[in-house]
């Protein structure tokens, strides 16, 4: 197998909010503070699952410094900047690589169901990044509704100097980063997958060099990957089998909010509130999210009681 310069588990870390809808800041240390302690190689922040649509410029510029600040090198930080604005995305970019991430992760432009760039302008706004000189990770997502075929990501890799990882979560991943890599060769140099993991066997068959799940468990999504790059299958397949239930709960019926309710479960947060129109959890929902992670014995229980 390749031995890619980027791998491991690279999860993205929720945003606490208070009761009151502000953002709880003690509570973002606590939670970059969990996930170092459950053992992963590089935090995310900013993203999706940080609730990004939800939060202020202001509030980005306080969390990216904050995170930066607070993680103090014990893990590579990725900072997302996606947004439509090429300008804009290069700010975000450029501030994030003066304050000290490792990399920025960023969608192709896209504004709503309609409003999408196409293959040249994409090509464009990541070229712009990269000429800022920080590793990029594509996040290729069907939120974007972005189409993002394997010739037009190879092209990039090969072309974009810092393009150097594909967090590839679309339907059928398994076979894109199968074709990327086959593609793209060298200058794919991190091919993850995302969406919790929920496809994670599949995606390391095909190649993938890690995944950016959630902050839920990593500490138990983590020895998969291990296993799966020291080319022991059969202890990845089982550890796979064994925590796919809780992710598969995740992904189709709690999406970000898992992770929060998780946290406030084990102490590390006190809330989970989701600012509207975010509705919060059913009860049955957050009670069997629970009932799935206990007999699991993930960090994220105990963290903070």
């Amino acid at each position: 197998m390749t031995a890619y310069k980027y791998s491991g588990i690279w999860p993205v870390a929720p945003t606490p909010f208070n009761e009151d809808g502000t953002i709880d800041t003690d509570g973002m240390r606590r939670v970059l503070d969990c996930m170092v302690d459950q053992g992963v190689d590089g935090i995310c922040i900013l993203a999706n699952f940080s609730e990004q649509f939800l939060i202020s410029d202001a509030e980005r510029d306080t969390l990216t410094r904050l995170s930066i600040e607070h993680v103090a090198g014990r893990a590579p930080v990725i900072v997302t900047v996606s947004h439509f604005a090429t300008e804009i995305v290069a700010a975000r970019a450029r501030q994030a690589k003066d304050l000290g991430a490792a990399i920025v992760m960023m969608m192709p432009p896209y504004h709503g169901a309609l409003l999408k760039g196409n293959a040249e302008q994409t090509f464009e706004q990541f070229q712009r990044v990269g000429e800022i000189g920080i590793p990029i990770m594509l996040q290729d997502a069907p939120l974007s509704g972005v189409d993002l075929p394997v010739p037009l990501l190879a092209k990039m890799a090969r072309e974009i100097e810092m393009l150097k990882l594909f967090k590839i979560e679309c339907p059928g991943a398994a076979a894109k980063l199968r074709a990327l890599i086959a593609e793209g060769g060298d200058a794919v140099e991190g091919p993850f997958d995302g969406e919790e993991a929920i496809t994670l066997m599949a995606d390391l068959d095909a190649g993938a060099s890690g995944t950016m799940t959630s902050a839920m468990i990593p500490d138990l999504i983590g020895p998969v990957v291990k296993d799966h790059l020291a080319g022991d299958r059969q202890a990845a397949l089982e550890g796979y089998a064994r925590v796919l239930p809780a992710i598969n709960h995740e992904n189709r019926q709690c999406g970000f909010r898992a992770a929060k309710e998780a946290m406030v479960e084990g102490g590390v947060i006190h809330s989970a509130f989701c600012r509207h129109p975010i509705p919060p959890l059913h009860p049955q929902t957050r009670a069997m999210l629970i009932e799935l992670l206990k007999p699991l014995n993930p960090l994220v229980l105990s963290w903070g009681r």
